[in-house]
C-alpha cells in the first residue's frame, strides 16, 4: 500500500471552532444533556480568506437530556466536515452520556461512535510542467479517492453552578482510512492509507455575575493535543442582560479574535473574526466564523399538565 503523505498532513487535527463554548458536544460527548434544553447548533468557519484552497469547516450538533425512570442520561448527534485543499473529511457521530451527582455539581461520562469518510480530488492535481520526478511519483494520485472507517471517542464533563470543566479523547482507536479509486474495486496498487491521530481535549469555563449590574463575565478556554503538537484558545466574554455578548480571544501562536453574540427567545446567533499573527497575514485578511442555534426548554416535572383549578365564586 502506498502512503498518501500529502493528504495525511491535512488530516492531522480536527478543526477548532472559535465558538467551542457554544459547541461543547462537538469535542466532548459527555457534555450531552448537561442542560434542561434540546440544544441545536450549526456553524461554519472560513479560514484564511484570500488563500487559495484554504480550510473550510462546517458543523452541526444536537443534544438533549432523557429521563429513564429516575436516571437522567444525555443523547446527541454530531457532524463535523472540513475541506482543505483537495482533501475533505466528514465525521458523523452518535453520542450518549451517563450522569452522577457529585459534590454540588454533576459528573457526566460520555461516549461517541462515529462514521468517518475521507476523500481526495486527485483528478484536480496539477503537476509542474517538465518535472519528470513528480510525473512518475506514485505517491501523488491523479484520480479521485475515497474511503471510510469507524471511530470511537469518550470524555468526562463536570458541571457546577459556578463553572464547568471537561476532558475528552477523540479518535481513541487511532483509525486508518483506506482510500481507493472511486468507482473501482481496491487493490494493492490503488489503495492509500490516511492515519487519524488520537487527540485529547481539555475545556473549562465559568460564569461570573457582576454585582449590581446586568453584566456577567464568561472566561473560557480549550486545549487540544495529539501528544506531539498542541494548540488552544482562551477567551474572555462579557454578557449583558443575558441577551448580548462581546468577547476577545487569543489562539495559541495563530491569531487574536473578536466575537459578538445575541440571544433572543431561545435563539442564538454568534460571529467571530480572527486576525492572524503568523506570516499568513501577508496573504490573508483573516478568518470568519458564524454559529446559529435554537434551544427548546424541556419539562421533566411529574405534574399533570391537564390539571384544572376549581373556580370559586364569591
Amino acid at each position: 500500500m502506498l502512503p498518501l503523505w500529502g493528504v495525511a498532513v491535512a488530516q492531522n487535527a480536527d478543526p477548532l471552532f472559535s465558538h467551542y463554548y457554544q459547541l461543547p458536544t462537538l469535542y466532548n460527548a459527555a457534555a450531552t444533556g448537561s442542560t434542561d434544553y434540546l440544544r441545536i447548533r450549526g456553524g461554519a468557519r472560513l479560514q484564511w480568506l484570500g488563500v487559495h484552497n484554504a480550510p473550510k469547516s462546517f458543523t452541526g450538533t444536537a443534544d438533549m437530556p432523557v429521563k429513564i425512570g429516575k436516571k437522567r442520561i444525555g443523547v446527541g448527534v454530531s457532524l463535523m466536515q472540513e475541506s482543505q485543499g483537495l482533501f475533505s473529511n466528514l465525521d458523523l457521530g452518535v453520542q450518549a452520556s451517563y450522569k452522577l451527582r457529585l459534590f454540588k455539581g454533576e459528573l457526566s461520562i460520555g461516549v461517541q461512535a462515529a462514521y468517518v469518510n475521507s476523500a481526495f480530488k486527485g483528478s484536480e492535481v496539477e503537476l509542474p510542467d517538465g518535472d519528470d520526478y513528480h510525473e512518475s511519483d506514485e505517491a501523488i494520485p491523479t484520480q479521485d479517492l475515497a474511503g471510510n472507517t469507524v471511530d470511537l471517542s469518550a470524555g468526562l464533563w463536570y458541571t457546577h453552578p459556578k463553572f464547568y470543566v471537561g476532558l475528552s479523547g477523540r479518535h481513541l482507536l487511532a483509525p486508518v482510512v483506506r482510500m481507493s479509486i472511486e468507482g473501482s474495486e481496491s487493490n494493492e496498487s490503488q489503495e492509500y492509507e490516511i492515519p487519524i491521530d488520537r487527540t485529547l481535549y481539555f475545556t473549562a469555563g465559568s460564569n461570573i455575575p457582576l454585582k449590581n449590574t446586568l453584566f456577567e463575565l464568561q472566561p473560557s478556554l480549550i486545549v487540544m493535543t495529539d501528544l506531539t503538537d498542541f494548540t488552544g484558545q482562551v477567551d474572555m466574554r462579557a454578557r449583558y442582560n443575558r441577551m448580548f455578548s462581546f468577547g476577545l480571544g487569543y489562539r495559541w501562536k495563530s491569531g487574536v479574535n473578536v466575537s459578538l453574540g445575541a440571544e433572543f427567545k431561545n435563539f442564538y446567533l454568534g460571529y467571530s473574526y480572527e486576525y492572524p499573527l503568523s506570516a499568513i497575514a501577508k496573504v490573508s485578511s483573516g478568518s470568519h466564523e458564524i454559529v446559529a442555534g435554537y434551544s427548546l426548554k424541556l419539562d421533566f416535572s411529574q405534574k399533570n399538565k391537564n390539571r384544572h383549578r376549581s373556580i370559586r365564586l364569591m
